[in-house]
């Protein structure tokens, strides 16, 4: 159970390392290193997935070895485990809690920005095409009597 849980954290932590840095190049407008961290995300996501299962598994047999539910928690069952494991068993489940807390915010965080960056460069082609169009019609945008709307 304990190595599971450390493996989750390793996991949660690569996760959140490359949600930093896909954060760092969205700031840096990288697109190239952008798409080379978005292909080491979706690499890395199915591995949390799978080393959580293991976790999980782990637990159910814990479970089922204690004659506990296999719907127990893991805090009910930490009250199973000899004293000298609890509170070991207990930082790391709060470790794991606070990585996948802070995950949920980097991912949350670095989607406004992706938004942002769209909305903006959608602003830009916007003004850019009537610019473009205002000057097929042989007006120049700068001098017109007609109120510029772009």
């Amino acid at each position: 159970m304990i190595q599971a849980l450390r493996e989750e954290i390793a996991q949660y932590g690569e996760l959140l390392s490359l949600l930093e840095q896909q954060r760092r190049l969205i700031l840096g407008r990288c697109a190239e290193g952008l798409l080379e961290n978005l292909t080491s995300i979706h690499a890395q996501v199915p591995l949390v997935a799978a080393v959580r299962k293991h976790r999980e598994k782990c637990r159910q047999e814990l479970a089922s070895v204690s004659g506990q539910s296999e719907s127990a928690s893991f805090r009910e069952l930490f009250a199973l485990v000899p004293a000298q494991y609890r509170g070991l068993l207990e930082a790391l489940a709060d470790e794991i809690n606070a990585l996948r807390t802070r995950t949920q915010q980097e991912l949350e965080q670095n989607h406004r920005l992706i938004r942002r960056s769209v909305d903006c460069l959608r602003q830009m082609m916007t003004r850019l095409e009537c610019r473009l169009s205002q000057r097929e019609l042989g007006t120049d945008p700068e001098r017109s009597p007609v109120p510029n709307f772009c």
